[in-house]
């Protein structure tokens, strides 16, 4: 997802933060570094539609990151109609340039304005101090103000069932990641994908290729070879755009899509897809808005909330197989399973866990690979 290297020098606060609170699973309530409640916002004024802004950090592209947030708006527009009045702003940089857009968003009027990069974080903050009066939404940071709110998802779910799939779908027993940077949330995905392909090939190993970019096409590519170089022949990334899975297809190998459905890149490769969702958080976010029960919350939520999903699966996939996947699927939005359970180690021989299920701090402080991944994290 877009965000940039900063997060990095974050992660001290980011686990502070965890240790404190955590997390919560679903729609809860604000987070409890905010030193008292925060009373609800008055509703929109009678008579006039409730006026959103969205700042994205690229172009609006078919597919990943961005395409996801922008098919959240519509989903939300098309759900309210007349009720609200919806904008966005795409290829937003972060820095300087953000906190100029987000600003004058909000000297235009707007209700609500959503940013979706992690880079927008501070900019999104020294807004929302400026003008209270106005709601503001930030995807994947972790500062709340008594006028913003934070939310992002659970994509390690989504992460270890693809896991599953691909350790049945292998021939070789490796599976490879174009990944972006070494941040707890990709580092999550990793891991799950690595518990899940173990829990059905106990013997796959999955190597990792560190880009060093959210968004290079070219370079994300020249991972993804290097990747089925190494013997890897079922290929995913963490990255925004969809070059790992055109480079599968080219090879004749599988991949699994992220963030959206990418068959389109390649048909053939693709054989499942973690897509991520926004709309209905959205949506209940304007809704709350309009009727003036919204407040800021910090948001974490996974497939049984919507936010994301896995599926779209090829046909060459067999039919027992996907209702296995869709059983481990069930189990875990009713809380059965959970993809951090059980005694884990990492891949330098370190158990991490015991048993039990592993707690939100936890997850959200990761900086650990669990065995079976080959290699370890860049330094920086």
């Amino acid at each position: 997802m877009s965000k940039n290297l900063s997060r990095r020098r974050a992660l001290p606060v980011i686990a502070a933060l965890a240790a404190a609170a955590g997390r919560p699973r679903a729609f809860a309530a604000a987070a409890a570094s905010q030193a008292a409640p925060i009373s609800p916002f008055p509703p929109v004024a009678s008579g006039r539609p409730l006026r959103a802004a969205f700042v994205y950090v690229t172009p609006i592209t078919a597919t990943g990151w961005t395409a996801q947030h922008e098919a959240g708006r519509l989903e939300m527009q098309r759900a309210l109609g007349d009720r609200v009045q919806s904008r966005a702003v795409a290829n937003v940089p972060e820095g300087p340039d953000a906190e100029r857009v987000i600003r004058d968003l909000a000297r235009q009027g707007n209700d609500l304005i959503v940013t979706t990069s992690f880079g927008y974080m501070e900019a999104t903050l020294k807004v929302a101090r400026e003008f209270p009066h106005i709601a503001f939404e930030h995807c994947s940071g972790y500062k709340t103000a008594p006028n913003l709110g934070v939310y992002n998802g659970r994509f390690y779910q989504g992460r270890y069932l693809a896991g599953r799939l691909a350790g049945r779908m292998t021939r070789t027993g490796i599976a490879g990641m174009v990944a972006a940077f070494p941040i707890p949330e990709v580092i999550q995905g990793i891991n799950a994908f690595t518990l899940g392909m173990r829990a059905v090939r106990p013997d796959a190993r999955m190597k990792v290729v560190w880009a060093g970019t959210w968004y290079d096409p070219g370079r994300e590519r020249d991972a993804a070879r290097l990747l089925i170089g190494q013997g890897a022949d079922v290929l995913t990334h963490h990255t925004n755009s969809p070059a790992a899975i055109q480079a599968a297809e080219d090879a004749h190998c599988d991949a699994i899509g992220y963030c959206s459905n990418e068959a389109q890149y390649g048909p053939k490769a693709q054989l499942a897809a973690v897509t991520l969702h926004w709309g209905r958080f959205y949506t209940e976010t304007a809704r709350q808005l309009l009727q003036g029960d919204w407040a800021p919350r910090n948001v974490w939520g996974g497939m049984e909330q919507g936010f994301v999903r896995f599926g779209d699966f090829n046909a060459a996939v067999p039919s027992d197989l996907i209702r296995q996947v869709a059983a481990t699927q069930a189990a875990i939005e009713a809380g059965r399973a959970h993809p951090f359970s059980g005694r884990i180690v990492d891949n330098q021989g370190r158990v991490r866990q015991s048993g039990g299920v592993m707690d939100d701090a936890t997850l959200l402080a990761m900086n650990w690979l669990v065995d079976g991944v080959d290699g370890g994290l860049p330094r920086g």
